[in-house]
């Protein structure tokens, strides 16, 4: 069982940080240093001939020693760096918590508050004092425990004072500046910031300036390692939630106030029964008779049990009469006043009229119409009786139309007035365009408004906009200072708000929990488990020891590895060494970028040597010993051996010694005297040995009958009995030589002269005695005498056609030496003639070039003449 290295810059594990494996071998599969015998036999300058001469238990012992050396280091490493609990490095140092907690809470244990109670407190305690876990919204930072902090007042998160005075300040302006793009009568009266994670509002006034203590009661509280950080360490005295009168009595905390732990007396809610002492946060409290007070209905009683606040509603039903008297319906009597559907009818004081109010009771009052009336305009009141109608006065209407400018032109009249007709320049809803048109008709251009919406980021691209331009309805979409999600609000202006999920940091097991914002899980260290490691055993036992949670590897198995040895049966009685991390040698880094880090494997050893002692029987059998189970092994008596030789001849001399397969007695040195076959000269390599004497191994090489190659015979080959001498000297290959007609051999190689050279049968050319005719005939035929090829008639043009070519060339040649003969003449003579030298210069020259220029042309035809003849005579005689 083999795992891959593992990285010694991982995660640091308690019981492997810098010895681990310093004891478990030297990390190249030797397991701990034992070796084979062929290496211990290398490693101390023993060959493999005389390893049985040295001490029987040398070998042995040397491992055993090597194995104890190792062990003894592995426990110390061990021993070394067993903790109880997992530990890791931060940017601050650990402090003690429980301490300080428990002075936190002692006042409200003292009090007798229940621990169930503190639930939210402990939580925001236990978060202060974690380094790490503790983040600050807004810069996504840890909130160190010597750095300014704000609390909020309602969520109780605390954040850095820094950040929070610029998320302050940057909301504000953001607020500021899409106030500025609003009309003066839709503007809010009062702006306010967010908290980053409730969003609970705070005044303009109310930005933190200064930084205090969770009570507020001291200023720039200094850090001290045995109170709480960001405390003062004074009384909290805040009113505590719901209001009862009473203060918080523990120190200076983070997080809300626990529940009220004062004790008080307290009458039930009904009040029937005497008062009890109970906690203040717990005053309210049932005596469980029943109620008995009279419900709303006024007939019955409450049944409920004694309970808080007012009764509830009747639950009964039964026959209530409507409002008028008319209809009666069974109703819950909780709601006894009802109104059937019926109108009244009955006549007003007017005699005239009737009542048109649906199902009342009391009176029907005075007709509506005797009071004074006007006329439809509401210009004059009349006074007239109820069973008479006003008339129109005949003035002008002048009502105010609907579009809220004009007046109705029309007399006094008792429909509604009509829409507005005049005709007026209008201009449009952005205040771009203008234009004439009926008064009721709204004018509104197709222009796009391109102001940005209050987001700031689309624009608006409403027609004809007034300048109130709606506000964004899209997603903001941006991701935010997490990372990992984006911003679900409405498309605003300024940062996203931070993001809301909380991410969960667990210790190796997962039962210790705890949440921090999304983003920071990576960077914030796992929370301390004392709960059991659930690790499941790396080694052959069913179960681990016990130890805490942890990350890295697991300590290693103390238990009895109780394994049988393969070789004996026997238990194995060490400290279990199925799974053990060893240390490898460093590898050489890829660049200067890469640091080297220390690889751990881990390996299963080997068992150690069984020590259980075995009766061992000498080799010869005559006396016994007690040894150690690895070490058993048949040893010698010390007396001469005795047993016959191989060679029949001789008796072993060596000591007592068991004859197997890989060990038997000595061989007779004496050389072998056995004659050797006919014909080998070579000596028997053997040792003295019973006869026949084996083939003779030397390797002859002869050359073949051709001589060409040099083969390899083995000796015992050439001399057995009945050899065929001559096909062994043989290579195999055709015969190099040639027959007297100058063909090639046809035989293999053989010795001697070629066989059957007057019965070659190949082609061979044959031609005439001008060798313009020429045949493919067979070599026996062109050796007889009596075989010829003949001239014919061409044979005789040819002859005469070269003839003719070689008297023209001849006449050719004779005529150029004729003419270079007078060109010379010429030219001494002019050599001569020194006196018309210049005279007769320019004529003497033209002659001169006129000559060269008729040579040159003669002296082409010529060479291409002979040189037509040639080829026409070498195509010819190749024929």
């Amino acid at each position: 069982m083999e795992r891959g290295p593992r990285d010694g810059g991982s995660r640091p594990n308690p019981w492997h940080q810098r010895n681990s494996g310093s004891g478990g071998g030297n990390g190249n599969g030797n397991n701990g240093g034992f070796s084979s015998k062929r290496g211990a036999a290398r490693r101390y300058g023993t060959s493999r001939g005389n390893v049985d001469n040295q001490s029987p238990h040398k070998d042995e012992v040397v491992s055993m020693a090597k194995f104890e050396e190792a062990r003894s280091k592995m426990e110390e490493a061990v021993k070394k760096h067993m903790v109880s609990e997992y530990e890791s490095s931060d940017e601050e140092d650990d402090i003690q918590v429980d301490p300080i907690v428990g002075s936190v809470l002692q006042t409200y244990a003292a009090m007798g508050g229940a621990s169930s109670d503190l639930g939210r407190t402990q939580h925001f305690l236990e978060e202060v004092f974690q380094s790490g876990a503790a983040t600050c919204l807004i810069c996504i930072g840890s909130v160190k425990r010597v750095d300014p902090v704000w609390n909020c007042s309602a969520c109780f998160c605390f954040l850095h004072l820094t950040c929070t005075q610029r998320w302050a300040k940057d909301s504000l302006l953001h607020q500021k500046q899409a106030i500025e793009d609003l009309p003066r009568d839709k503007q809010p009266l009062a702006i306010t910031w967010p908290c980053p994670k409730c969003r609970k509002d705070y005044e303009s006034d109310c930005v933190p300036q200064r930084y205090f203590c969770f009570c507020g009661q001291k200023e720039d509280p200094t850090y001290h390692a045995w109170l709480v950080p960001h405390s003062c360490g004074e009384t909290c005295g805040r009113p505590l939630q719901p209001t009862c009168g009473h203060t918080c009595l523990l120190l200076c905390h983070p997080g809300p106030c626990p529940p009220c732990p004062k004790t008080i007396r307290v009458s039930c809610h009904c009040g029937k029964e005497n008062s009890r002492p109970l906690r203040c946060s717990q005053k309210s409290w049932s005596c469980g008779n029943s109620c008995g007070l009279i419900l709303s209905c006024g007939s019955h009683r409450c049944s409920f049990p004694c309970h808080p606040g007012a009764c509830e509603p009747c639950p009964r039903k039964s026959e209530q009469m409507c409002a008028c008297g008319l209809k009666k319906q069974n109703r819950p009597c909780s709601s006894p006043v009802w109104h059937c559907d019926k109108v009244c009818g009955r006549k007003l004081s007017c005699q005239h009229h009737f009542c048109e109010k649906v199902c009342h009771s009391g009176p029907c009052g005075t007709c509506p119409l005797i009071e004074n009336r006007s006329c439809p305009c509401g210009k004059r009141l009349y006074r007239i009786p109820c069973t008479e109608d006003v008339f129109p006065c005949g003035d002008t209407c002048a009502r105010v139309l609907n579009c809220g400018i004009h007046l109705c032109p029309e007399r006094c009249h008792r429909d509604k007035c009509g829409t507005c007709l005049e005709v007026t320049v209008k201009q449009c809803r952005c205040g771009s365009h203008r234009k004439e048109l009926p008064c009721a008709k709204e004018f509104l251009c197709e222009t796009k408004c391109k102001r940005y919406k209050d987001c700031g980021r689309h624009p608006c691209n409403r027609k004809c906009c007034d300048s109130q331009c709606p506000p964004c309805e899209k997603l903001c979409g941006r991701t935010l200072t997490c990372g990992q999600h984006k911003c679900e609000s409405v498309c605003h202006r300024g940062p996203c708000y931070p993001c809301r999920v909380t991410a969960s940091v667990s210790c190796n097991c997962g039962g210790t929990v705890i949440h921090v914002p999304c983003g920071r899980q990576r960077r914030t260290r796992a929370p301390r488990c004392n709960k059991l490691c659930l690790n499941p055993p790396e080694c052959h036992h069913d179960k681990r020891e016990d130890h805490s949670c942890h990350f890295g590897h697991c300590p290693p198995c103390m238990q009895v590895c109780n394994l049988k040895h393969s070789s004996c049966g026997h238990n194995c009685s060490q400290a279990c060494h199925s799974a053990v991390w060893l240390k490898v040698e460093k590898q050489a880094p890829a660049g200067p970028w890469e640091l080297a880090a220390p690889q751990l494997v881990q390996r299963n050893l080997p068992c150690p040597p069984c020590k259980v002692p075995i009766e061992v029987v000498c080799l010869g059998g005559h006396d016994t010993s007690m040894m150690p189970c690895h070490a058993v092994k048949a040893t010698s008596c010390g007396k001469e051996c005795g047993r016959l030789l191989s060679c029949g001849n001789h008796s072993c001399s060596r000591e007592c010694h068991k004859v197997n397969n890989g060990d038997r007695c000595e061989t007779c040195e004496n050389q072998c005297e056995l004659e050797r076959p006919e014909g080998c000269s070579h000596n028997c390599p053997r040792p003295c040995h019973p006869a026949p004497c084996s083939p003779c191994p030397v390797t002859l090489r002869p050359r073949c009958h051709c001589g060409v190659t040099q083969l390899f015979i083995k000796c015992s080959d050439w001399t057995r009995p009945g050899a065929d001498q001559i096909s062994l000297s043989s290579c195999g290959s055709p015969c190099p030589k040639s027959f007297p007609c100058g063909h090639k051999c046809i035989s293999v190689c053989h010795p001697g002269n070629c066989p059957d050279s007057e019965k070659c049968s190949k082609k061979a050319k044959a031609y005439c005695p001008c060798r313009r005719i020429r045949k493919e005939v067979r070599c026996d035929l062109l050796r007889s005498s009596e075989f010829l090829i003949a001239c014919d008639d061409g044979c005789e043009a040819q002859k005469s056609q070269k003839e003719k070519l070689r008297a023209e060339e001849v006449k050719l040649l004779r005529t150029k030496d004729e003419e270079e003969a007078r060109m010379e003449a010429e030219r001494f003579q002019k050599r001569i003639d020194g006196s018309g030298r210049r005279k007769n210069r320019g004529r003497n020259q033209y002659d001169t070039v006129e000559t060269g220029s008729r040579f040159s042309l003669l002296y082409i035809a010529v060479t291409a003449m002979s040189v037509v003849f040639v080829a026409i005579f070498y195509f010819q005689w190749s024929l």
